[in-house]
């Protein structure tokens, strides 16, 4: 049972094609893709937070 041939992506992205239309199909990347750009926006931001509470000279 080891990875999908080609074959197996193929018919995958038919069905995934079919299901979702040719118009949404790119809607939903573009929604995933700016779901992942936000969430890679927010990490920084939670890091400086935590680097800030460990640092002696500010607590």
């Amino acid at each position: 049972m080891g990875s999908f041939s080609a074959w197996h992506w193929l018919i995958v992205l038919a069905i995934v094609v079919l299901l979702f239309g040719r118009g949404k199909f790119p809607a939903l990347m573009e929604d995933v893709a700016s779901g992942i750009k936000k969430f890679r926006r927010e990490m920084p931001f939670e890091d400086a937070i935590e680097q800030s509470n460990d640092d002696p000279k500010h607590g």
